[in-house]
């Protein structure tokens, strides 16, 4: 019997599964959410645009967007937004609807037509990261692949809003260099 109960114990241990950098996750939103959202509690907007296809944007997500620090600070700090550029959603932004009327539902894991909405936000290559302030507002778009600390100076860059004072290249060049990473890689 003592056996039995050794047994079901180390079958009940075996069972759970240790908590990982990748079962943490961001809370992705639509931007209809994220602005529904604002109105009670105002933060800044970080939106992912990817493609399906594209294989940086895969990286970000597996590599950056499941790192514990980078979820954690934009769960606490952001509302984040998953935004395919070439998808076939629907979106609402700022009293105008964008569609994508060349999605070809055959191309879903390859090229496809380009959002309006990749497009009004000037999205031109992926993946891009797009931010917006406290009432929606554009403030740009970091594009390309960034690590966990690559992100982490420009997500405490916007949220503190240290980019207003950033007027010339020669401001963010010394910021940039002042800064002191936290994240871990």
């Amino acid at each position: 019997m003592k056996k039995l109960g050794y047994l079901l114990l180390i079958m009940l241990l075996a069972s759970f599964k240790p908590i990982t950098d990748e079962d943490k996750e961001i809370n992705w939103l639509t931007i209809e959410e994220a602005l529904e959202l604002q109105k009670d509690e105002p933060k800044k907007i970080i939106m992912d645009v990817y493609t399906n296809w594209c294989g940086p944007c895969k990286l970000l997500d597996k590599n950056t967007f499941h790192n514990e620090d980078v979820v954690d600070y934009i769960n606490e700090h952001y509302y984040a937004v998953k935004f395919n550029a070439e998808g076939n959603s629907s979106v609402t932004f700022k009293d105008k609807t964008f569609n994508n009327p060349n999605f070809d539902e055959t191309k879903v894991n390859r090229r496809n037509g380009v959002h309006e909405f990749t497009r009004y936000l000037k999205v031109r290559a992926y993946p891009t990261m797009v931010f917006f302030d406290e009432e929606a507002n554009y403030i740009t778009p970091v594009t390309g692949y960034l690590k966990p600390q690559q992100l982490e100076l420009y997500l405490k860059l916007f949220k503190n809003d240290d980019h207003k004072d950033m007027d010339t290249q020669e401001k963010f060049n010394e910021y940039y260099k002042a800064f002191k990473p936290t994240f871990k890689e």
